[in-house]
């Protein structure tokens, strides 16, 4: 029993039509899915990635309208890693970024730039052997495209307290210092910590990763959840979230982990050759259609040009 890597990130956004701006237009990912967050269904919930919405390129963020800006501090994850095919892709990042107004810093093999609202990310040329996962764009050349996920950076101030569950209760293997690779069968990537910065100011908003969810085989998710439970963590009751299932619990050092499984996927109501195009409602949500769609705000997706393919 293993996971496969991470299969999605999700953020918090105080902008969806701006969010959708920077990640649809700049970095060319696609919507995969414009739904709400199943907890609070008055606010967005929004997928981003490759053509096909697959587990290990999916960054996902929550709406709250006006949200004020987080700062990342212990127990967050404060940087996302993505694959990109070669050092040559670097440097078109980095040009492309910048001419929109984003500094971006090249520091030898990878570049660092943050999104709008100040979440964190960096680009890294992987020899990974994992299938790419890529978006299709006219403005980014396909040799150039985000490829997916890398892994992520947290914050911790006692990282020794985590050891026990990220290494013996879900398998994650350390390859040097506080970095463990979490990799499956078919994928990998990797959870790492960073000295956690003073504790002042610290706060979730806008520009902040939510949690970080691994992927897990759906006949799984229940021996994982028994085996974070064993570990100490106090994990949720299996969720339905009708694209796929989860648990969630705090790992020991503070970021909130979430277990998801790979499918049913977001084909599962809309043909994939028009992921994210309108308001997608698991079927719970439904009879809210009306009032939700009164409620939240026109997105400037899909770009005509997905419009007009056939």
């Amino acid at each position: 029993m293993k996971l496969e890597g991470i299969h999605h990130i999700s953020a918090i956004t105080g902008d969806a039509r701006g969010n959708v701006e920077f990640y649809a237009g700049v970095l060319g990912l696609r919507m995969v899915k414009r739904t709400v967050n199943q907890d609070e269904p008055n606010v967005y919930h929004l997928f981003y990635g490759d053509e096909h919405g697959s587990p290990g390129m999916d960054l996902t963020f929550f709406e709250y309208p006006g949200a004020a800006r987080g700062i990342a501090g212990s127990g967050m994850v404060h940087r996302i890693l993505w694959r990109v095919s070669s050092p040559d892709a670097l440097g078109f990042w980095r040009e492309r970024l910048e001419a929109v107004g984003v500094s971006a810093e090249l520091t030898g093999d990878s570049l660092l730039f943050a999104d709008p609202e100040g979440l964190g990310h960096e680009l890294v040329a992987s020899a990974s052997p994992d299938e790419p996962l890529s978006a299709i764009s006219p403005e980014i050349p396909p040799e150039h495209a985000l490829q997916g996920f890398e892994g992520v950076r947290a914050y911790a101030s006692q990282p020794v307290r985590s050891e026990r569950l990220l290494g013996e209760a879900l398998g994650f293997a350390r390859r040097q210092g506080e970095h463990w690779e979490v990799r499956g069968d078919r994928r990998g990537s990797f959870y790492a910590y960073d000295p956690a910065p003073p504790e002042i100011n610290r706060r979730q908003g806008a520009g902040t990763v939510h949690h970080v969810a691994f992927a897990s085989q759906p006949d799984d998710l229940e021996a994982w959840r028994t085996r974070a439970s064993e570990a100490g963590a106090r994990p949720t009751p299996v969720i339905d979230r009708f694209y796929f299932k989860s648990v969630y619990f705090l790992e020991p050092s503070g970021v909130l982990f979430e277990l998801a499984t790979i499918g049913p996927g977001f084909a599962v109501d809309e043909d994939e050759k028009h992921l994210g195009e309108r308001l997608s409602l698991p079927p719970p949500f439904e009879p809210m259609r009306e009032e939700l769609e009164a409620k939240l705000e026109p997105l400037p997706y899909p770009p005509q040009w997905r419009v007009q393919q056939p």
